[in-house]
């Protein structure tokens, strides 16, 4: 989650042409603070949160809209069976059957 928020404030502040170190200054803290919460390493507080959506002339909603987005990458996280999920069960069952054979077969040799 705090990745999401970090993607899309970064987004949002190269639209607008800031550097981190001019919205960390216009919010009140550090650059490096600043980064990490870009990085999503940091919780972001509503606080933090609204004072960038100013700075950066958008709402709360605009920047946390991104939460309420489904995932682009499909894979086993929905009921949908796309064919990119059908290749990775395929690749997982070569690798489950061929793990089985291996165990086997060394089995067998001993």
């Amino acid at each position: 989650m705090n990745e999401l928020l970090g993607n899309r404030i970064k987004n949002l502040r190269n639209a607008k042409n800031f550097t981190q170190e001019q919205i960390a200054e216009k919010i009140g803290v550090s650059r490096q603070k600043y980064a990490r919460i870009e990085n999503g390493t940091n919780r972001i507080t509503l606080d933090v949160l609204s004072k960038i959506a100013v700075v950066l002339d958008v709402t709360v909603g605009d920047i946390t809209r991104v939460l309420d987005e489904e995932p682009v990458v499909s894979y086993r996280v929905g009921e949908k069976h796309t064919s990119a999920e059908s290749i990775f069960d395929m690749i997982d069952l070569f690798y489950a059957n061929k793990h089985l054979y291996q165990k086997l077969r060394h089995k067998d040799s001993i």
